[in-house]
């Protein structure tokens, strides 16, 4: 995620990348494709510095004490770690806590937001160099944006991966039926942009026909009880993280 969002990142803004292991900084700027500064983190001082914190949330105290300086802000990728752990382990005043997605990769991401509200517009303009960005009011409902767009690349492509066996099953090669399917997830995101789920639904079931037979199969098999669920999983997980 941290090279994702550098990468949207590069061409406006000098970029310092920070770490443990100058093998791996070095393995960053390649993949970067530009040559940046890099510091091991002990050498590092973030005095009245913009930070992007992209480390795994267990290791936030044995990162922050290596810290040296007072950070002008700190946007957070960290998933379920509280702006009031952030602060009590980093030195700031200013936390904002981001949560983009998989598609940061393709400059789609869909980043949900929350913090220091006087931060609000310079973080949907930076954050909104890897995609769109929405603002949420409370910590609690980036919580649930995490199970929701966070998660949800890998429980679309459980769905996408599922439909395409379900083809296969029925005789359609491997290769078209995956072809297929990334034409149909590809429209389908263009259409959902505009058109609400269940009037898309409707457009495509007519009575008695195979959308309709197709979707009381899903019905029969709870997938929409499933999704429902794995959204309050996930948000329960943030939670306790």
């Amino acid at each position: 995620m941290a090279l994702s969002i550098a990468k949207g990142l590069v061409g406006e803004y000098t970029i310092e990348v920070v770490g443990r292991n100058m093998q791996k900084l070095t393995q960053f700027e390649d993949a970067l494709g530009v040559k940046v500064e890099k510091y091991l983190i002990d050498n590092f001082d973030m005095k009245e510095k913009t930070v992007m914190f992209c480390v795994k949330p267990a290791n936030v105290e044995s990162v922050g004490v290596k810290l040296k300086g007072k950070a002008r802000v700190i946007y957070s990728v960290l998933a379920g770690t509280s702006v009031k752990k952030l602060k009590e382990n980093l030195s700031t005043d200013a936390v904002v806590r981001t949560m983009p997605n998989l598609a940061a990769s393709v400059g789609l991401s869909m980043t949900t937001l929350t913090g220091d509200e006087s931060f609000r517009a310079e973080a949907q303009q930076l954050l909104g160099a890897i995609g769109d960005t929405r603002w949420l009011v409370s910590e609690k409902e980036l919580n649930i944006a995490t199970a929701l767009a966070g998660s949800g690349p890998a429980y679309l492509a459980l769905i996408a991966e599922a439909l395409a066996d379900g083809a296969v099953k029925q005789g359609l090669k491997r290769d078209d039926a995956m072809g297929i399917m990334r034409g149909l997830f590809g429209g389908f995101g263009a259409l959902i942009q505009d058109i609400h789920p269940a009037l898309l639904k409707d457009g495509v079931m007519s009575p008695g026909g195979t959308t309709a037979a197709g979707y009381a199969a899903l019905e029969d098999g709870n997938v929409r009880s499933a999704c429902i669920n794995a959204i309050d999983a996930a948000y329960q997980r943030a939670t306790e993280l």
